[in-house]
């Protein structure tokens, strides 16, 4: 069904979308809360079940460590069937994060489905710290440093951790 024909006169259709939904979130809210993945947390932000707050504790050992880094993720009417809009709120120096805090991650785009959850999409997220995909960049000069001088970028990256990430 797309949206356009949806919007028409059918307002029960997303009523019931939302509700659906709504229980998805809350769902998932309560696993979260009763088994959260190592070293993040997530929750509403206010009494918003559609807006959620996110906090990632960059693993030791990459040049993120240290570094405590906030999202914001806006779920989508139609959750879990489409995936929810996860964006950096703290800056970080990454290949596959932009200057806006926009992510280049597969299963936040093409790669969804609905099996996922946002326990497994913190863990997801947490992985590019220790796993950055340069060849698929958002920021290509970033991606390039990395391949060509990993010392240099870990240095960068290491310095914007100690400035915003802290």
């Amino acid at each position: 069904m797309n949206s356009s024909s949806s919007s028409r006169g059918r307002t029960w259709q997303s009523t019931t979308t939302v509700s659906s939904s709504g229980k998805r979130i809350q769902k998932e809210m309560s696993e979260l809360n009763l088994d959260p993945p190592p070293h993040s947390s997530a929750g509403p932000k206010g009494d918003n079940l559609y807006h959620w707050v996110a906090t990632l504790i960059a693993p030791s050992g990459t040049p993120y460590q240290g570094g405590i880094f906030f999202l914001d993720i806006t779920f989508p009417i139609d959750y879990p069937f489409r995936p929810p809009k996860v964006v950096f709120k703290t800056r970080i120096y990454h290949c596959n994060v932009d200057s806006g805090g926009n992510i280049g991650l597969d299963i936040l785009k093409d790669s969804w489905s609905p099996a996922l959850t946002i326990s497994k999409v913190l863990l997801a997220l947490r992985s590019i710290f220790t796993n950055p995909d340069p060849y698929k960049p958002l920021v290509p000069g970033i991606a390039h440093l990395y391949l060509e001088d990993k010392a240099k970028h870990n240095e960068l990256a290491a310095e914007w951790t100690r400035r915003f990430a802290r």
